[in-house]
């Protein structure tokens, strides 16, 4: 008999944005001009592929719906390396910034735009910068209408652009505002004299030691507790262009790109990972096959403009 294969502890997560589509740069980018930026995100993209075929590990890329009208071709070659492909919206903004009406119009676009590309139904969905916050928890409504099956857009800190301090760390079940059940995978808190420091990837990765972050997602692994680790393609990328953005906002994204691919290529030996749905099937919050598509008409289920401060 067959030996059973061990569900992996750990979701390595990437998320599929430009250079020049961060919110560190909203202030100074408008979305109306990122079709005169010159694209990086499919090079990058594809090292990442590389990496992750090396160490035989597959991940979750939730990907921007402007990227996988502009790039399809990618799209394709991320599920054809036998990853999960995800939905992270269609245009990088920030939800407690949007209407619900916007928020809606917008993930239905992307979810659309890649189950027809790939012929498969999105399970998952995260939020532009982890922007699903208390104030706009009304997004988990339109994600369980919209027929997603797990979430990964909650951040249990306490951050100027996110957060929910306080908010479970673990993957559970949860039940949005309005009723519907979905399951949460929160990114990944050390705690740390009474506080959930944030350990889960991103700038976090590249401002701390890596031997902060492989102690803290030690600590946590030998508890046989899941991690869930995120970065951005753009963030193996030092040759990309600077912007002229506020010195806070160039910290954050600029500080150390020069060593974030080898630190990446140590974390994959060190850990074991898989994607989002392995993790979420092997603690049976999920089931091992995903559901049919069905459509859903523009209409159900549309907040009126009253409720959508529209």
């Amino acid at each position: 008999m067959a030996a059973t294969r061990t569900p992996p502890t750990n979701a390595m997560t990437v998320d599929v944005e430009d250079w020049f589509q961060v919110a560190a740069f909203a202030d100074r980018i408008d979305p109306a001009s990122w079709d005169r930026f010159v694209p990086r995100v499919e090079r990058n993209t594809d090292r990442l592929i590389e990496m992750f075929a090396g160490a035989s590990v597959r991940a979750t890329f939730f990907t921007l719906g402007w990227i996988a009208e502009r790039h399809p071709a990618l799209i394709r070659r991320i599920a054809a390396a036998g990853h999960e492909v995800a939905c992270h919206g269609y245009s990088h903004q920030l939800v407690y910034n949007q209407s619900q009406i916007t928020f809606r119009e917008e993930t239905l676009r992307a979810k659309g735009l890649l189950e027809d590309l790939l012929g498969e139904p999105m399970r998952g969905y995260r939020a532009a910068s982890y922007s699903i916050i208390r104030e706009s928890l009304w997004a988990l409504d339109i994600l369980v209408e919209a027929g997603f099956e797990y979430d990964s857009s909650i951040f249990p800190v306490r951050h100027d652009r996110y957060g929910i301090p306080g908010g479970e760390r673990w993957p559970h079940r949860l039940t949005a505002p309005g009723g519907g059940e979905l399951v949460e995978f929160p990114l990944t808190t050390v705690r740390w004299l009474g506080m959930s420091l944030p350990i889960a990837g991103g700038g976090y990765f590249r401002l701390y030691p890596y031997a902060l972050t492989r102690a803290g997602l030690a600590t946590i692994t030998r508890e046989s507790l899941p991690v869930i680790f995120y970065l951005h393609p753009w963030e193996i990328d030092p040759g990309q262009p600077r912007i002229n953005a506020s010195l806070r906002s160039r910290f954050r994204h600029y500080t150390n790109l020069g060593r974030c691919e080898a630190r990446l290529a140590r974390l994959l030996t060190h850990f074991s990972w898989g994607a989002c749905e392995d993790v979420l099937t092997g603690l049976g919050l999920l089931p091992a096959t995903a559901p049919a598509r069905r459509p859903i008409a523009s209409g159900h289920g549309l907040p009126n403009a009253a409720s959508a401060g529209a």
